[in-house]
């Protein structure tokens, strides 16, 4: 059995993989889902990552599943714990040395053809059930930028196995652009499910059948980025 952490997003709490966590749980695996400090002007990623490394408790094994802005702090879990497995899912993928507020302008996200949607719910959750959404927003914090200037700490990529898991129907990180991007910056061709940005919520069965292949061996192997040891 598998040791998963989950990384939520920006202005988001562990409240997001709920579903996903019972259903890993169910099966057997560990799953933790800590809340970051996003709404903590002294935070950073560091402190971030921090507190995902003590979320997983001196477990080994673990695969480290994160969502969008998730993926700034998934790579830096990987110099506080023994991760076995990279997993990002609907993110955003961080350069060596790159702030996050340098990302969009860095991976040309400007440049994307996206289409127009108005509000929180239509560009987020637009396939989650509408109770979920409002309990979504109910929860959500706001996010601090009060350091997403600074650069990551990340000097390289984690010599662990990566995938990256697209969402077909993602209207913040449409689907081509996240191709782009992954092929670009990892050099691997992503996985795909349907849905929007927040299959979690949407899709948590299918998302975690998904981490639990991938956790087997058993998943699609073009959209695997293995170390260089393994």
């Amino acid at each position: 059995m598998a040791a998963f952490v989950l990384i939520h997003g920006a202005g988001d709490v562990g409240w997001y993989w709920h579903l996903v966590e019972a259903e890993l749980r169910a099966r057997g695996h560990e799953a933790v889902s800590p809340d970051l400090p996003c709404d903590d002007d002294s935070a950073g990623l560091p402190e971030y990552a921090d507190t995902a490394a003590a979320a997983a408790d001196d477990r080994t094994g673990l695969i480290v599943v994160a969502q969008s802005f998730g993926g700034f702090t998934a790579p830096l879990v990987c110099e506080r714990a023994a991760v076995d497995m990279l997993v990002l899912v609907a993110p955003m993928i961080p350069a060596p040395g790159e702030s996050p507020a340098a990302y969009w302008g860095n991976t040309r996200y400007e440049e994307e053809e996206r289409e127009s949607h108005d509000g929180t719910v239509a560009l987020f959750y637009q396939d989650v059930p509408a109770d979920l959404a409002d309990e979504a927003l109910r929860r959500s914090r706001g996010q601090s930028e009060a350091r997403m200037g600074e650069p990551t700490p990340m000097r390289a990529w984690p010599d662990v196995p990566t995938r990256v898991l697209v969402c077909r129907d993602d209207r913040l990180f449409p689907a081509r652009y996240l191709r782009r991007v992954a092929r670009e910056r990892l050099g691997i061709v992503p996985d795909e499910i349907d849905g929007g940005h927040t299959p979690a919520l949407s899709r948590p069965r299918e998302l975690a059948d998904r981490l639990e292949a991938y956790a087997a061996g058993l998943g699609p192997r073009d959209g695997l980025r293995e170390g260089t040891s393994g």
